[in-house]
């Protein structure tokens, strides 16, 4: 067992322990959230790459459309010898990419339209080997499990707050170990816990991804070119029309205005990544 698949299985683990925590401030939730979380995490291993590519409005592209899209992709897949993923365009103006699926039989690779018109081949290429290792190491389910279960985590503390508002839940409520206090800090703490783990994953994801990537292409240039460049075009358009749970899947964070504490952001600063990339280069 790989170590970026023991650590799906603690993520999951983490998370999963938190969602029952979030059940348990009500009287009976251990019995209604174990059913939910059986079904979430069978979803997420077997449909989180349909989830992310519709909640992308992504559509997939033929060979025909895009022959340079198939060739570079081809050429870093033989290169990492792993099967073709199947590959999509996601209509956005904002340039950036990203990686969804499983595991390498079941994964999918998506650029956005902006990203088309902004890079050369050589920086679009540091972009899809960073997408490709992604699938390669095997931690792109990771981050779409990590989404549903947190957005799940958020919406029980929600209906935990209404309810306690509305005088919901039952009188066995009152006798919980927890309290009050206990209950209202659960409610609140617990969708932050849960927000903070994926988080970290995520950056330490996307780190890794970076040094695959640039390992697998032989080359940290392209890709340190390719953040810069995304990053320059991003403050001239409008952030992309996706819901915040699978911003994280992508190469660059889709939203403007990061100016809030690392323990919140899904990528590394930018500044950290070309200075990783930088210490690559000059070891590749």
């Amino acid at each position: 067992m790989g170590k970026n698949t023991v650590k799906t299985f603690v993520f999951l683990a983490l998370l999963t322990s938190l969602l029952l925590f979030a059940g348990s401030l009500f009287s009976r939730g251990y019995l209604i959230m174990i059913p939910i979380v059986v079904l979430m995490n069978f979803a997420g291993y077997f449909w989180s790459d349909k989830m992310v590519l519709r909640a992308t409005h992504s559509r997939p592209v033929t060979e025909q459309e895009a022959p340079w899209l198939y060739k570079i992709v081809r050429e870093l897949t033989q290169k990492n010898g792993m099967p073709m993923p199947k590959l999509y365009i996601m209509p956005a103006s904002q340039p950036n990419a990203f990686a969804t699926g499983r595991n390498p039989q079941h994964a999918a690779v998506a650029v956005t339209e902006g990203i088309l018109g902004v890079l050369d081949e050589e920086e679009l290429k540091g972009v899809l080997a960073h997408e490709i290792s992604h699938v390669h190491n095997r931690d792109i389910l990771i981050g779409a499990v990590a989404a549903m279960v947190a957005g799940a985590i958020t919406l029980i503390a929600r209906m935990a707050m209404w309810g306690a508002m509305f005088g919901g839940g039952d009188r066995d409520d009152n006798n919980s170990p927890l309290g009050a206090i206990g209950a209202i800090l659960g409610i609140i703490l617990a969708p932050i816990a849960a927000l903070l783990i994926q988080m970290a994953v995520s950056r330490s994801r996307e780190a890794q991804a970076d040094a695959s990537g640039a390992k697998l292409l032989g080359d940290a240039t392209p890709l340190a070119h390719a953040l810069v460049k995304i990053d320059a075009a991003a403050k001239t358009t409008a952030p992309m029309n996706v819901s915040p749970a699978v911003s994280h899947v992508f190469l660059q964070n889709p939203f403007r205005g990061q100016n809030v504490s690392k323990l919140f952001l899904s990528h590394p600063p930018l500044e950290q990544r070309l200075a990783q990339l930088r210490e690559l280069g000059a070891k590749i």
